[in-house]
């Protein structure tokens, strides 16, 4: 995994109701420096089941770029922030990476 002095990087996702709302969402946290860059991917076909119900939906997944000691304060936001009662959280680790691609996560997220 590349490091520079030990920060490590995530790809966190969520997903969210709408365009409109996801750009909200990636503004804030990126105003914030809880991430370096959030692509928002529309027109997400979601099938799942909830509360019983098996449930289709049309949503945005939002791919998140962070470091590791910033993802505490990255689900907290997200999860306050977020219209769904239980929003998909989850984050990879980044096994590969240029390390210019990373300084500049580990600048804007400090």
């Amino acid at each position: 995994m590349p490091t520079i002095d030990n920060q490590k990087m995530l790809l966190v996702m969520t997903t969210i109701t709408d365009i409109d709302k996801g750009k909200l969402l990636a503004r804030q946290i990126i105003e914030e420096q809880l991430v370096a860059c959030c692509n928002i991917v529309p027109g997400v076909t979601s099938i799942y089941r909830w509360k019983n119900e098996l449930c289709e939906d049309q949503e945005c997944l939002l791919v998140m770029k962070t470091v590791e000691t910033r993802y505490t304060q990255l689900s907290k936001f997200i999860l306050q922030q977020h219209p769904y009662e239980t929003p998909e959280l989850i984050a990879f680790p980044i096994t590969k990476s240029t390390q210019e691609y990373l300084s500049w996560v580990i600048k804007e997220t400090s």
